[in-house]
């Protein structure tokens, strides 16, 4: 009975702590460093956190995870190890024909933290600092983050993460969205920055999921279709924190009716000042960019 009592008290205690924590107010504009700035420093890397966070006027870091063989939560976009921009332990390119040679999913994390991101020009960011780094643990990635606010007296920065999954991955280059939810959340409560957090999504399982059971969270539906705005809220099954677009979906149509639904517009991922400005006329909530430095300079 006492070793029931027990784990009833330490399951009510969890369940507390993440239903009764307290939200932060959000960025009345949400100025985000896509992958951290991919186009100033190698992509999802505590490098690139780190640089965005110098930068006047960002307010939100967003990047990408992924779960590992031995369940570790990774910040990384792609399913398998990019020869666009990785290398391997020894310095050597990954052929093309090796492109699907190193799942995330099927590598441990201390075999995938020896090979080498961010020395490899990557191709279409000319301006993208070469740095020798690795792919880091999404813990490693929110302590090296929160020790950087504390040390240079910054105002808290928000986390937008996206869990990097799909029906067809399931069980492939990726675990099923319950056991990468309840990973991913482990981290973060773990970490204590839920009042800082959006989770974001191409697969709505995820955040029906969270929605499900973390009511509290923050979350994003990430879109890019030819669907109406209703249909996409339609297909999510709720209204969710953010409608996030590909920026050439936008419009003002779109921003209106999720205004008056109480649903924030942050689309991705434009580059231009031509394209950041259109998009800050039409009234939107925030923007994800490769250019963070673009991002904040362009009224």
């Amino acid at each position: 009975m006492k070793l029931r009592a027990s784990l009833f008290l330490l399951i009510a205690t969890s369940l507390c702590s993440v239903k009764s924590f307290s939200q932060a107010q959000f960025p009345a504009f949400s100025a985000e460093a896509h992958r951290g700035g991919r186009g100033l420093m190698p992509e999802n890397t505590i490098l690139a956190m780190l640089n965005a966070m110098k930068i006047d006027g960002i307010t939100t870091l967003e990047m990408d995870t992924h779960i590992t063989k031995d369940g570790k939560v990774v910040v990384t976009h792609d399913d398998y190890l990019s020869p666009g921009f990785m290398r391997t332990p020894d310095g050597q390119d990954i052929p093309d024909t090796d492109a699907k040679k190193y799942p995330i999913f099927g590598m441990n994390y201390a075999d995938l933290k020896q090979f080498d991101l961010g020395s490899k020009t990557l191709v279409g960011f000319p301006k993208q600092q070469k740095i020798k780094t690795q792919i880091p643990l999404l813990e490693d990635l929110i302590d090296a983050v929160q020790k950087d606010i504390t040390s240079n007296n910054r105002k808290q920065f928000f986390y937008n993460i996206e869990t990097k999954c799909d029906v067809k991955g399931d069980g492939v280059t990726n675990p099923d969205p319950e056991t990468f939810v309840n990973l991913l959340m482990g981290v973060l409560k773990k970490k204590k920055i839920l009042d800082y957090v959006v989770i974001q999504s191409f697969d709505k399982r995820t955040i029906q999921i969270i929605n499900k059971k973390y009511p509290k969270v923050r979350t994003s539906f990430l879109v890019a279709n030819k669907k109406t705005y209703e249909e996409n809220i339609t297909d999510l099954g709720f209204k969710p924190f953010i409608l996030s677009p590909v920026w050439q979906m936008v419009t003002a149509e779109m921003v209106n009716k999720a205004h008056a639904e109480g649903i924030k517009i942050i689309p991705w991922t434009a580059n231009t000042p031509e394209d950041i400005k259109k998009l800050k006329d039409l009234n939107v909530d925030g923007i994800i960019s490769d250019y963070p430095d673009v991002l904040v300079q362009t009224k």
